[in-house]
């Protein structure tokens, strides 16, 4: 029976590039880098063996972007992600996609999150699961508009 998602793994351009990106984002861990193969390993969270992201160098034109999402604590997602990407050069923007920065729910799980890219674009994402019901009739909503719909029960 499947229990979760163990790994990931990406292809990108420029190895050195992609250990120095990750290794800046909090709560991953380089655990194995092969210099001969231009492979890097990482491990994902507070549990070391519980998840892991490989990076595979790759010509530029073998890279296709993917897309993966970083759980979080939704008071993470919240107040920290958006200032945490800012100060280090990285555009946060919403599902949207409609140049505001701000986090957005997707009332269907519910869950809030913030996206970004990487150096290759590959699409990354901090998400946190919500307290709630599942509301999939209001879309993708504000979490201020989600607030206000859950303190009116």
């Amino acid at each position: 029976m499947i229990k979760g998602l163990y790994e990931t793994h990406l292809f990108v351009a420029d190895i050195d590039v992609s250990i120095e990106f990750y290794s800046n984002m909090p709560g991953l861990e380089l655990c194995r880098y092969e210099t001969e193969r231009r492979v890097a390993f990482f491990w994902i969270g507070a549990s070391p063996k519980e998840a892991m992201l490989g990076l595979w160098e790759k010509p530029r034109g073998q890279i296709d972007k993917r897309h993966f999402a970083f759980r979080c604590e939704a008071e993470d997602v919240l107040n920290w992600a958006v200032p945490f990407l800012r100060s280090r050069n990285i555009k946060p923007y919403n599902f949207l996609n409609d140049g505001n920065e701000r986090p957005m729910v997707f009332a269907w799980m519910p869950a809030v999150a913030i996206y970004f890219e990487d150096p290759d674009g590959h699409e990354l994402e901090f998400i946190a699961v919500l307290e709630g019901r599942p509301r999939p009739e209001l879309g993708v909503i504000s979490y201020d508009e989600w607030e206000k719909v859950n303190s009116v029960r």
